[in-house]
């Protein structure tokens, strides 16, 4: 792992490959900010460069360069000449982070539900039914794929590009969390499923019952993970 960090802070002769699509970096950096988002890293997991680079195909500079994003939007620790690792948030920060989205994901179900089609919403149940099955066989790893997929498949339909942007920006964060959601702080809800209650606000075209049942999926998804970095912290 030394070997790893100290090549990350120095450049070296790879010439920056590009593609139509922008440069190599950018895919790098995409891919691991997806990779963050849906929880297939760990709080501390050590990062290296070259395992990184092999996985994608690519040389070891894109894959710095993305790593040294990261780190400047806060998903990512580099101590040169020590470690390269997904950050851990504390109780004070997931709570500050959910305060944030308690307000904004609310805004963008709504925003999203004048575009919401019959279709959309048969991909959310799908989503749904993937996540309700992946937690009754323990596939940990879906379930978490499964609720990213469900929320961010209707808040992207709000077409509003900027408020993409910073959720995507705070799940960068938060996402490794909740990683550890599974088996010990499972979300558990008061009565049905929040999701369910998403749903339903969506066939009704119903906006003031879509903000609430998103906020309350928060609230309730989330208490047992808090009460778990409360614990953790103590």
């Amino acid at each position: 792992m030394h070997d790893d960090v100290t090549q990350l802070a120095r450049s070296d002769d790879d010439a920056q490959i590009r593609d139509d699509n922008g440069s190599l970096s950018d895919f790098v950096y995409a891919q691991l900010r997806a990779a963050l988002m849906r929880a297939e890293f760990a709080p501390h997991q050590r990062l290296k460069v070259r395992d990184l680079a092999q996985q994608m195909g690519t040389s070891e500079t894109p894959v710095r360069e993305a790593l040294f994003q990261l780190a400047h939007e806060g998903a990512i620790e580099i101590k040169p000449r020590y470690y390269i690792r997904v950050r851990r948030l504390t109780l004070a920060e997931y709570t500050e982070i959910k305060d944030i989205r308690l307000n904004l994901e609310p805004l963008a179900a709504e925003r999203a539900l004048p575009f919401i089609t019959q279709a959309d919403i048969a991909a959310l149940v799908a989503e749904h039914e993937r996540l309700v099955a992946a937690e009754a066989s323990g596939d940990w790893r879906t379930a978490l794929q499964a609720n990213f997929d469900f929320h961010f498949g209707l808040y992207r339909r709000s077409n509003m590009s900027t408020l993409i942007d910073v959720l995507e920006g705070l799940w960068i964060r938060v996402g490794p969390l909740l990683s550890e959601l599974y088996p010990d702080a499972q979300p558990t809800y008061d009565e049905r499923h929040q999701h369910l209650n998403v749903l339903d606000a969506l066939r009704a075209r119903d906006s003031f019952s879509l903000r609430e049942a998103i906020r309350m999926d928060l609230v309730e998804g989330g208490r047992n993970l808090r009460r778990r970095l409360s614990s953790f912290e103590a």
